[in-house]
């Protein structure tokens, strides 16, 4: 008896090779998309400043930094103290071009911040103060 006879028609075979290869494809490919945020760029630090987006823009100064990040859609800013631990004033500002600002103060150990605004095509500025220390940007991503 020939080898086709025997397991039968040689397309039977087929459809079985094609349901185990999807069925395989279908329980690798959630896996591999739970790595895929494991791969991410390494230099966006979303979880230690509460933006979404790509850095754009560091301005340093004596107590700490302003850092500005861009979305497509949106800009972000965040106050980040150089030496977090005791409370002290902090504030950050940001205001797209033609548009109210928006700005978070208080009293932060860390801090202050995420502001967002709508920068869909348009210049924000920013600033960032802690203590009696601030810096702005002036207007940038234009």
């Amino acid at each position: 008896m020939s080898r086709a006879g025997a397991a039968g028609p040689a397309g039977a075979v087929k459809p079985i090779r094609r349901r185990r290869l999807l069925l395989v494809g279908l329980l690798v490919l959630p896996l591999l998309g739970g790595l895929f945020p494991l791969l991410a760029a390494p230099g966006t630090a979303r979880a230690a400043s509460g933006c979404s987006g790509r850095p754009a823009k560091t301005v340093g100064f004596s107590t700490g930094e302003l850092r500005v990040y861009k979305s497509r859609a949106h800009a972000c800013a965040v106050t980040v103290a150089k030496k977090p631990g005791k409370r002290r004033t902090m504030s950050v500002t940001l205001q797209a071009r033609g548009g109210r600002a928006v700005s978070d103060k208080g009293s932060y150990t860390k801090m202050a911040g995420p502001v967002t605004v709508n920068a869909l095509n348009r210049c924000v500025r920013a600033t960032g103060a802690i203590g009696k220390k601030s810096v702005s940007t002036g207007w940038i991503l234009c």
